[in-house]
């Protein structure tokens, strides 16, 4: 092939990448809203063990940023790194905040059947209950766990970050 084939054919191919883009809505692109944590997103019945801790732990992020005014995002995003850790830690309503988070998801899970009923009541009372500074605690002393989970925490930041 000529050099002027390969750059007829290069334009050809970019045209038409603009125009199926076109066709497919992308002039009107925007994106996505990020969702308000106070309100209830739906529950997917879990096939395993880590589809069932991912859902709480997202559900617990949900009721922690509800609590602080802020967006489940945001908070996981602060999570994933040190400095985002101690400027949560610092806030004076994070304790509270972690302890309706964990509340939200034990109700989450069984209002959703995960967790029986009789057992949910008693572990939402028993997380109702947690000392805030114990919680706050947790969260600081989490740094080395959380270092060690960058791995995932990682790019999943760069995900949320996106968007």
């Amino acid at each position: 092939m000529s050099a002027r084939t390969l750059v007829r054919v290069s334009i050809a191919a970019a045209v038409a990448l603009v125009v199926v883009s076109l066709a497919l809505g992308g002039a009107s692109y925007a994106p996505r809203a990020i969702a308000d944590p106070c309100q209830p997103r739906p529950v997917a019945s879990p096939s395993g063990t880590a589809e069932l801790a991912q859902q709480l732990t997202l559900s617990a992020l949900d009721g922690a940023a509800c609590d602080l005014h802020t967006s489940r995002e945001t908070l996981a995003l602060a999570l994933a790194s040190p400095a985002g850790r101690r400027r949560f830690a610092r806030d004076p309503r994070l304790g509270s905040a972690l302890r309706a988070g964990l509340v939200r998801a034990i109700d989450d899970a069984g209002r959703a059947g995960e967790i029986p009923g009789p057992v949910a009541d008693v572990l939402s009372a028993v997380a109702s209950r947690l000392p805030a500074d114990q919680l706050v605690g947790a969260v600081r002393n989490a740094g080395g766990l959380l270092d060690r989970a960058q791995g995932v925490l990682g790019p999943l930041a760069q995900i949320l970050g996106g968007l």
